[in-house]
């Protein structure tokens, strides 16, 4: 009789081994068969992570499963990317890569241009620049490219001259005539829209400027113009331009579906660059 139960509860345990075993199997195999890539992309919150978000529906169709890293810095996203962290990240214009890439020795390649970001003057204390103070403080951003950027905004509002008229690398040191003796306050970007109440006018990039609930249709002293150069891209390693996921990624992000929440949600405060 011993032996017999002995015999029984052996029995059992092997067959629920096998079952366990066989479920594993099956669990591996749909995994094998879903054909589920995972594409881990780094970006800022606004707008970039929302439209990322927004093409989650689109990559699942195509067997790609996205993953957002959220950055609110201008240098880690590329550092991590580099590093291989990260498949790709969506924050940065061109002029701001080549600059990188030149500065670090990193080999990161462009593959796509999504939007195009207007950046803006804005002020809690005068509601025209025809107001502005001699003596003001201006905050900027003072990461590459886009210090030069925000001078040659401030350039184009006629507040001030650059030598030889200016170019994204432009620095302060490169002010040819400062008629109203503006005075600098160099931050990085993610900060500028924080001192905003501490200056008098403030350089900030869109992404920046709409989380800290600035509309640059609406409270912008002066905006970039439409046909702005700097316009978002998505970024790889070289070498990785045409992996079937980086690819169905572009094609996402270049799809009517993006352009029509960029210009439904934005209301052309950024605009589609494809």
């Amino acid at each position: 009789m011993k032996s017999f139960k002995t015999f029984t509860v052996l029995a059992a345990t092997a067959l629920l081994a096998l079952g366990v075993l066989v479920s594993g199997c099956g669990n591996k195999a749909d995994t094998a068969t879903s054909g589920q890539v995972t594409v881990t992309v780094g970006a800022t919150p606004v707008p970039h992570e929302e439209i990322l978000n927004e093409i989650k529906p689109l990559l699942a169709k195509e067997g790609v499963n996205l993953k957002i890293v959220e950055f609110t810095d201008y240098v880690k996203p590329n550092l991590s990317l580099n590093d291989k962290e990260i498949d790709a990240n969506f924050y940065q214009h061109t002029p701001y890569l080549d600059k990188f890439n030149a500065e670090r020795g990193t080999n990161l390649k462009a593959v796509a241009k999504i939007h195009i970001e207007p950046m803006g003057i804005y002020s809690h204390k005068i509601k025209d620049l025809k107001a502005l103070p001699t003596g003001a403080k201006v905050s900027i951003p003072n990461d590459p490219t886009n210090g030069g950027r925000s001078l040659l905004l401030l350039q184009s509002a006629g507040l001030l001259t650059l030598k030889n008229g200016g170019s994204v690398t432009s620095t302060v040191g490169d002010i040819a005539q400062n008629p109203k003796h503006l005075q600098f306050v160099e931050l990085d970007a993610a900060q500028v829209p924080r001192s905003i109440d501490d200056v008098t006018i403030a350089v900030i990039n869109t992404n920046f400027a709409m989380p800290a609930g600035l509309n640059p249709l609406k409270d912008a002293l002066f905006l970039e113009p439409k046909d702005s150069p700097y316009a978002n891209i998505l970024v790889v390693r070289a070498g990785d331009e045409k992996r079937p996921e980086i690819q169905k990624l572009v094609k996402a992000l270049q799809s009517p579906t993006v352009k029509t929440f960029i210009q439904n949600k934005y209301k052309g405060a950024i605009l589609p660059s494809f």
